[in-house]
């Protein structure tokens, strides 16, 4: 019942959006005499926020049609490269770019965000590499005829889309996916499979929650399996491709994630509007531009997020040597071939400090040349990875490392 809620005050919302907009656009219209009037700005700015609140969102573009490399402004066209049906292995092929770069697989997080909320980190790094990601699907959008999809098929489908990319390739996990990315390059390595990653860089990825234990860890620690699966595992409704399939929603991860810091949401709405008031349409624009993707969120399946719970936050099986995939374990000692970079940030709210880079000591049988850690002073979750910090401080650390082991 709860998504069928959530649905009936999304459509109620999505009218009164369009609504306070239409009214906003009319008291801020000259050709209104009413917009003369000095209260006319400050209700129009109110309604213009609420507007923008209430909206809804589907999943974004990347827009990313151009890269200058060389000082040439090259056309950048996105080809998807593989197709499964919970996921797209999307290329960003560069025109003219020079031969031989790097090829770099970005796994983005599948936990309530589409791809598109790493823009800003394919962006920075398509004039130094052949970039990759995978772009997941909502799985309300997906029919229960495709099947399921869990930790063991988001493993198998790193092996597949490296091995589709070919030998050579380097992989970047953001988030969340640090743990299959992990967990498949060590699979990769034992196997001495050909299309084994020369690097793996892991940004504020939760290798071993036991580290510095945040907000997000302690919900997941301090209660039992069976309250997720009965309070935020819902239906997707019948209006939907993938109607009657469990999932975790977006709407609920999306929740959490802002309740955790609504003191500065809030903040930053308040700015927004203070922007609008003073007719500072530029700086509105910004924060308009951050929660239309923030605020962009799908479905992620019920049996992934489950088995994510228990096996990475609760157990915490890949730091104990103890995490299975199809019956096989999961060994950190096998990696000797990739390597590893950690990137952690100092005022990381998501993945606490060490939670990453106990990737490192995981990987005993990795010469110590080949492993790196990296604190980004002063960053945030979001700053590991978007943002003049990321663009500046952190993407050559990484672009170095990718070159040094290329």
């Amino acid at each position: 019942m709860l998504y069928d809620a959530y649905e009936v005050q999304r459509s109620w919302l999505a009218g009164a959006s369009k609504w306070a907009g239409y009214s906003s656009d009319w008291l801020s219209s000259t050709a209104n005499p009413l917009s003369y009037n000095g209260m006319s700005g400050i209700v129009a700015a109110s309604l213009d926020v609420f507007a923008h609140a209430a909206a809804t969102r589907g999943k974004p573009a990347f827009g990313l049609d151009q890269v200058k490399i060389g000082g040439k402004l090259l056309p950048v066209h996105e080809k998807i490269v593989d197709r499964m049906p919970f996921g797209q292995l999307k290329h960003f092929k560069r025109e003219g770019a020079p031969e031989g770069q790097p090829r770099l697989l970005i796994v983005a997080p599948m936990s309530g965000h589409y791809a598109t909320l790493l823009r800003g980190t394919v962006e920075r790094l398509l004039p130094t590499h052949e970039v990759y990601i995978t772009d997941w699907r909502d799985a309300r959008m997906v029919p229960l005829k495709d099947g399921s999809f869990d930790l063991d098929d988001y493993v198998d489908t790193l092996i597949g889309w490296l091995t589709k990319i070919g030998p050579g390739a380097h992989m970047l996990a953001v988030c969340q996916p640090s743990v299959p990315a992990f967990a498949a390059t060590a699979l990769m390595n034992a196997d001495k499979h050909p299309a084994t990653p020369r690097s793996l860089t892991m940004m504020g990825g939760p290798i071993d929650t036991r580290q510095a234990p945040t907000a997000v860890n302690t919900l997941a620690t301090e209660r039992p399996h069976a309250w997720f699966q009965q309070n935020v595992i819902c239906t997707v409704p019948a209006m939907y491709p993938g109607g009657g399939r469990r999932v975790y929603p977006g709407f609920l991860q999306l929740a959490g994630f802002m309740t955790m810091n609504l003191g500065s949401h809030l903040v930053s709405h308040w700015e927004m509007f203070k922007h609008l008031v003073d007719g500072d349409e530029e700086g509105a624009d910004a924060t308009r531009a951050f929660y239309d993707e923030y605020r962009s969120v799908c479905d992620m399946t019920a049996e992934f997020y489950l088995q994510t719970i228990d096996v990475v936050f609760q157990r915490h099986l890949l730091p104990k040597g103890e995490m299975m995939h199809r019956g096989r374990r999961v060994d950190p000692s096998a990696i000797t071939r990739t390597a590893l970079l950690a990137i952690e940030g100092e005022r990381d709210d998501i993945s606490g400090l060490g939670q990453t880079k106990a990737a490192l000591d995981l990987a005993t049988a990795l010469p110590a040349g080949d492993k790196k850690y990296h604190l980004a002073k002063g960053a945030g979750h979001y700053g590991i990875f978007n943002g003049r910090k990321w663009r500046e401080k952190i993407a050559p650390v990484l672009e170095r490392f990718i070159a040094d082991h290329d």
